[in-house]
């Protein structure tokens, strides 16, 4: 038999653990087992993303056969996506995962079906998202307000078409360092107010 490991946390540092703390031990207790120090991961941070320490270091290192208590869902992800990667990483890697308050174990047959259950969700609100979302610019579109995606920023592009239009450059290296293709370099010049000559000249906008 694996090791057994929990993991515990809250969204912030003036949040207390005991609570799950307790929990655990009271687990333990009835079960007739301790957690060893090394296989406690405890950590007091959000759960909006899998950017954290304690909780990749337990994804890092859990074995076949190991098993994970939590005490509910929202301590592993409070994002559905992130918790069903989670959990379909412990999976693929032979590790349980038991949470106490849902009475879910994904190294049973009723665990593995709850699981396949959460990614039929998870893709249903996202086929949502993405309806509405279309929804939305098809609607904008007939009011022509919709302008499309907002260009992003580009760091130092006033001082690569210095330096293109100084003939320093060619086009191929000043797209090459921002990033981006020829032809959205060339979107981008007209957008600021140059002019592009059909030998690809470009002329500097008039000054007010």
């Amino acid at each position: 038999m694996g090791e057994r490991i929990y993991y515990i946390r809250v969204s912030s540092k003036e949040q207390n653990l005991e609570r799950q703390r307790r929990a655990m031990e009271e687990l333990s207790k009835k079960e007739g087992f301790e957690f060893k120090e090394e296989h406690k991961f405890e950590e007091k941070i959000s759960g909006k993303n899998m950017d954290r320490p304690e909780l990749l270091r337990m994804l890092d290192y859990v074995r076949e056969g190991d098993t994970v208590y939590i005490s509910d869902f929202s301590r592993l992800s409070r994002s559905l996506e992130d918790l069903l990667n989670i959990l379909n990483q412990m999976d693929s890697k032979g590790v349980g995962v038991v949470s106490l308050k849902e009475s879910f174990d994904i190294s049973t047959p009723q665990g593995k079906l709850m699981l396949t259950m959460l990614g039929a969700i998870n893709e249903f609100e996202r086929e949502i998202i993405r309806e509405r979302q279309l929804e939305g610019i098809k609607i904008a579109k007939e009011k022509g307000l919709y302008k499309g995606r907002a260009p992003k920023d580009l760091d130092g592009l006033e001082e690569i078409v210095s330096l293109y239009a100084e003939k320093k450059i060619t086009v191929s290296e000043a797209a090459r360092r921002l990033g981006i293709t020829r032809a959205t370099f060339y979107s981008r010049l007209k957008k600021l107010g140059y002019r592009i000559e059909q030998e690809k000249k470009i002329i500097a906008p008039e000054s007010e």
